[in-house]
């Protein structure tokens, strides 16, 4: 029986679909297909974070049904947040649909099957307790030298916007040991950059250690042999340590790569949205990344029209954005979603607003991206060859350690040769928007 996944949202989301593809490829026999219209079986894993997700989810489950009247498609599962978030609408609503599997079933997955070949519907979104391990079933779908590792699940911080706690439940921290288990396999397959995930990964460790321990985890897996570039996404600035930032930068394997969502810079906005203390504390965690790495690249997320935002406050955070020049700001405007307690908030801001404070800070990160671009060229910078450019079959493309998978820039090298996972240099002469062109030269 072929299968087919689609997986939508974050990286996380996509730690999921290789574990539910590992389990149904080596438990049950399955093979796995990229072509829908020859598939058996097919599991679209959603998003349900914010409106625009939801909305991307469920056109997705539509069409993949489609495929039971025009091909091969016996049975379509829905797995993930939207499928946790809104089990029994789903199960109602769409009869196409043959199971839905929550964020915490995923171990369960095999069972599941055996009941939809019976012809049974199946609902299963009880547990919130699944916590991926190093014995846990995975295939990669990513290029071979590099992969995602989720070291943490959940989360326990309240912020007034947030569903995640609901859907992915409390923080659960796998160990040290466990997870340079899975590192050292990955490095055994040939991967060399390691990406480390959890809802807020300087929290890792604070439910099982009863501290933030992250750096001790940064310095195990440094010593894994074959792992050349390790990368930490989604760092909550009130938990981001001195600690930490001294091991990103004294760690030759630890890319200079901090991913910090501050949401905002307003006070008011901070204490309303449940994040850090003051624009003050933010402030000073991110000058005291550039006083120690003045190299590092930055990335941050921003929420423009939350509840009660002022024109005031819109603009102290537009500021801060022209003032800091971050290397890669994702804008995203606030999503009402039910269930959180921003949602029955006062002053919800009308979407026109909200509109033109999203298309303000875009420009003004577009015009400041151009403007860091262009201070490159004539350097010369270390790049992970990724593969052959889908631009061109004659260039490679790749991405440097300042560039992460997926979400930020690349590195088009014109000219020179060399295989998927070498480290290269490669002397900048071009740039577009975010991306870099030059030949490799070593």
């Amino acid at each position: 029986m072929k299968l087919a996944i689609i997986s939508l949202g974050c990286s996380k989301n996509l730690v999921d679909s290789e574990n539910l593809i590992g389990i149904l490829v080596n438990r049950k026999g399955f093979e796995l297909t990229n072509d829908i219209k020859e598939a058996d079986f097919a599991i679209v894993n959603t998003c349900g974070f914010i409106g625009d997700a939801k909305e991307e989810s469920i056109q997705n489950i539509l069409e993949i049904s489609e495929y039971k009247k025009t091909a091969k498609l016996k049975k379509l599962i829905v797995a993930g947040c939207l499928a946790q978030r809104y089990a029994e609408e789903i199960i109602a609503e769409m009869p196409e649909v043959d199971a839905v599997i929550g964020t915490g079933e995923i171990n369960k997955i095999e069972e599941i099957i055996d009941e939809i070949m019976q012809d049974r519907k199946v609902t299963r979104t009880e547990s919130l307790d699944f916590l991926n391990s190093s014995s846990t079933e995975r295939i990669l779908t990513t290029n071979p030298h590099t992969a995602y590792v989720k070291i943490a699940e959940g989360c326990d911080r309240k912020c007034t916007y947030c569903i995640i706690p609901t859907l992915r439940g409390k923080l659960r921290s796998r160990t040290i040991e466990d997870v340079v288990i899975e590192v050292e396999r990955l490095a055994a397959q040939g991967v060399k950059e390691i990406n480390l995930l959890a809802q807020e990964t300087t929290e890792y460790g604070l439910d099982i250690y009863k501290k933030k321990a992250l750096p001790e985890l940064l310095k195990a897996l440094v010593k894994v042999e074959g792992i050349q570039w390790i990368r930490t996404y989604y760092m909550f600035p009130n938990s981001l340590t001195e600690e930490m930032i001294e091991v990103i930068k004294t760690e030759k394997k630890v890319c200079n790569y901090f991913d910090v969502p501050i949401q905002h810079i307003s006070g008011n906005m901070l204490r309303t949205m449940g994040r850090a203390k003051s624009g003050e504390q933010i402030r000073g965690i991110l000058n005291k990344i550039r006083e120690s790495i003045p190299e590092a690249t930055i990335r941050t997320t921003v929420i423009v029209g939350f509840p009660g935002e002022t024109e005031e406050d819109f603009i102290e955070l537009k500021e801060f954005i022209k003032e800091f020049k971050f290397d890669y700001v994702g804008v995203f405007k606030y999503s009402r979603e039910e269930g959180t307690v921003a949602h029955d908030l006062e002053n919800q801001v009308d979407e026109k607003i909200k509109e033109k404070r999203w298309a303000e800070l875009v420009n003004l990160q577009t015009t400041i991206a151009e403007e860091k671009n262009r201070a490159m060229l004539g350097k010369t910078v270390e790049v992970m060859i990724d593969a052959i450019s889908s631009e061109s079959e004659f260039m490679l493309e790749g991405r440097t350690q300042g560039q992460a998978l997926e979400i930020d820039g690349k590195v088009l090298m014109s000219d020179g040769t060399g295989q998927a996972g070498d480290i290269v240099k490669v002397l900048i002469e071009q740039n577009y928007d975010y991306d870099y062109v030059g030949p490799i030269i070593d």
